[in-house]
């Protein structure tokens, strides 16, 4: 159980937890790549308990010969999700997806179609002035390798999370808030992704802002260490994202709003 210590025990710990990230990419390390990773959300609040969503993703990278972190747009992505709110502290998910993977350094840059299939359960530590979750997420993958042949990956992730608003209490239209996160990823042997059982890890650091209730943008870094087996790779990345939710019906209700407005206008 969480003590109710102040944030700064947190921040004190992923920190660490950086800098034995840090240190262990130090070892080993012979390639190194800056990317980009930018994702649209559009989700719709369908009850009280269910709500659907899909993302639009989009990846760039730098090669071997640029630094340029938009030299190569080496993924596009589709995923569809479902998610279930059981209760204030748990959130269960699951989606479907197609990735693109067009020359993808960490899995040999070749074309590498992909199938993905997830179930995914969040546990919310809410606290007054921040949150702290847990995600836990299981995946298939259904890849392409560099032989055309199709291979079956399994995945797990495990990710720590801690978000703070900067200028509320709480999350709300107008404010800025900071997050930070850890996760780390295992998964089953193959041709196209490695034989490793450690897949990568993954910190991520950076802020957000809440246009509104239903708009809200997050900018973060991200470092990320993959070891492979013809060598590891460091990738560090800034990453965009955009989230809409309920896009279609708050345009309806704009547009409906308006055209009463201009109906009262000529009365």
């Amino acid at each position: 159980m969480l003590s109710k210590s102040n944030p700064t025990k947190t921040i004190n710990i992923v920190r660490c937890l950086f800098v034995i990230l840090i240190i262990t990419n130090s070892y080993g390390q012979n390639s190194t790549y800056s990317q980009f990773w930018n994702e649209i959300q559009f989700s719709r609040t369908l009850s009280e308990k269910w709500a659907t969503e899909i993302d639009l993703g989009a990846t760039y990278s730098s090669t071997e010969s640029s630094s340029n972190m938009f030299d190569n747009t080496i993924q596009r992505s589709f995923r569809g999700w479902g998610h279930y709110y059981f209760s204030p502290r748990w959130k269960f998910s699951s989606f479907i997806a197609y990735f693109n993977n067009k020359d993808v350094p960490e899995i040999g840059q070749f074309e590498s179609p992909e199938w993905r299939f997830a179930l995914q359960g969040i546990y919310y530590f809410h606290k007054t002035g921040y949150t702290l979750s847990t995600r836990m997420r299981m995946e298939f993958r259904h890849m392409r390798n560099q032989d055309d042949d199709y291979e079956n990956v399994f995945r797990y992730r495990q990710q720590i999370k801690y978000l703070q608003p900067i200028n509320s209490k709480i999350l709300r239209a107008g404010v800025i808030y900071a997050v930070a996160s850890d996760e780390i990823y295992l998964k089953s042997g193959a041709k196209v992704t490695g034989e490793s059982f450690f897949d990568r890890n993954r910190f991520n650091i950076g802020a957000g802002y809440l246009f509104s209730d239903d708009i809200q943008l997050e900018l973060t870094y991200c470092n990320e260490f993959l070891p492979r087996n013809n060598g590891n790779q460091i990738t560090n990345a800034a990453s965009l994202t955009v989230s809409f939710n309920n896009l279609l019906e708050n345009l309806k209700k704009k547009i409906n709003s308006k055209h009463n407005h201009e109906i009262k206008d000529e009365e």
